[in-house]
């Protein structure tokens, strides 16, 4: 009996001692999460103060960019559909995260779905430029209808409906008229890059690659019914073995979806296999996710790659002896580039020692603790300021883009939003049937790349 009693208070002893190190961590975690979720949260609202200070009230129009330079600070009064899907998302987001309430949300909306209705169109879809002050079409970069733009402006209004119904009508009305089959070829299954007003034709290249940020577009349009649900069979996972140009012969063999072959094809990079992009930056790979539910639905295939995308970019800094990570087109300190971890693309761009903050976020839902550091690196290079991260910094020379550009503040903030609010903004895309019918094609999809 004594024996007993002692080996039951042994066994009591050895529970709250085995105990203790696991609540410890646990707390420790909670923790870090905690300060995480306070920092982003400090970081959301900086970075929504530049849609706020330059979205001009009267047409709901977002400026493009803002520059300081030696000259004083240059605004770019000109918008993008891409600009406009974003400011819309990032409205919501803003909203969601408790910045503003939901009746300034759907004013600042309204204004800008008014504007929408009376911007100059094709076919219902938009030109690449319009001014912020009036909404008139800006000419002198020429007159371009882009896939991939007006892709990112029907996610924006997709996303505007579901998260206020009073605004539901409106937006529908907006996405169901811009007919994205005037963009399509059906001989080759793929989408064109846009069309040219001013020459009156479609550009001659395709929209070839699936992992890229034209992927949204392609996607709701089969949503809309505007083209054929084969046409995400036809784009290419990497470019076919024959076409040696590439940065790499990909590897991966013939798979059959729905009657249709797709050569399932992977580069590797130090031993780790994934899909490329064209260029090898983050935003091409990851930008899409932010609506789609890529992570939770394409577990075999498009959200994996997006892990390796981002695996890859901290390993390829890490080798380059870089202090942070993160590549995507951004800023430079006198115009606009495109940086990328080179050997992640089929044609990569080079690296440029330049990182850009929009890049880190788009990363939130895959890597939150590298986040938390690279913030942390950013922050080091005095990259943080009024409107939160400035735009790039060449991590060899500490040289600043000190601009703010709308598309990456948007990226931003919704990064943030989704990753503080269990995906809040992919969950509004795909409770539009345009999100969700497509969905089964995320699903079925098996990656050459486990």
């Amino acid at each position: 009996m004594k024996k007993t009693k002692m080996f039951s208070m042994l066994l009591v002893i050895v529970l709250i001692i085995s105990s203790v190190p696991q609540i410890s961590a646990s707390a420790k975690d909670h923790g870090k999460n905690k300060a995480l979720n306070a920092e982003l949260k400090a970081i959301s609202k900086k970075t929504y103060r530049y849609f706020e200070d330059h979205t001009d009230p009267k047409t709901g129009l977002t400026f493009d960019e803002v520059r300081y330079t030696d000259e004083g600070k240059q605004e770019a009064a000109h918008t993008s559909p891409t600009n406009i899907g974003m400011y819309m998302m990032s409205t919501v987001s803003a909203e969601q995260m408790g910045l503003i309430s939901k009746k300034e949300a759907v004013k600042r909306i309204r204004v800008t779905l008014n504007t929408l209705e009376d911007l100059e169109k094709w076919n219902g879809l938009y030109y690449n430029w319009y001014y912020t002050k009036d909404g008139s079409l800006k000419k002198d970069w020429g007159q371009f209808i882009s896939q991939v733009d007006n892709g990112w402006l029907s996610a924006g209004l997709i996303v505007a409906g579901q998260a206020y119904k009073e605004l539901n009508k409106q937006t529908g009305k907006l996405v169901e008229a811009m007919d994205y089959s005037t963009l399509y070829d059906e001989e080759v299954g793929q989408f064109r890059g846009g069309y040219d007003a001013e020459q009156g034709k479609l550009t001659d290249h395709h929209y070839g690659l699936l992992y890229t940020e034209p992927r949204v577009a392609s996607y709701l349009a089969i949503g809309k019914g505007d083209v054929p649900e084969d046409h995400w069979w036809k784009m290419y996972r990497t470019m076919p073995k024959e076409w040696d140009w590439q940065a790499q012969i990909p590897g991966g063999y013939d798979e059959v979806y729905d009657g249709i072959t797709v050569f399932e094809g992977h580069y590797e990079y130090n031993g780790v296999k994934f899909v490329p992009s064209w260029g090898g930056s983050m935003f091409e790979g990851l930008m899409p996710g932010i609506v789609m539910k890529e992570k939770d639905l394409g577990k075999k295939a498009l959200g994996l790659n997006n892990q390796r995308h981002v695996d890859l970019q901290i390993a390829y800094a890490e080798e380059k002896g870089y202090d942070a990570w993160g590549f995507s087109p951004s800023a430079t300190p006198d115009g606009y580039s495109e940086f990328a971890a080179t050997p992640l693309g089929t044609s990569g761009y080079d690296d440029g020692a330049t990182v850009t903050a929009h890049a880190t976020f788009l990363a939130l839902d895959y890597a939150p603790k590298e986040v938390r550091k690279n913030i942390k690196a950013l922050k080091k290079f005095n990259l943080y300021s009024k409107y939160g991260f400035y735009d790039s910094v060449n991590v060899e020379t500490g040289e600043i883009a000190k601009a703010y550009l709308a598309l990456d503040q948007g990226m931003i903030m919704v990064s943030i939003a989704n990753y503080l609010n269990d995906g809040v903004i992919r969950d509004y895309f795909h409770k539009d049937p345009i999100g969700k019918k497509p969905e089964k094609l995320l699903k079925k999809e098996t990656f050459s790349i486990q």
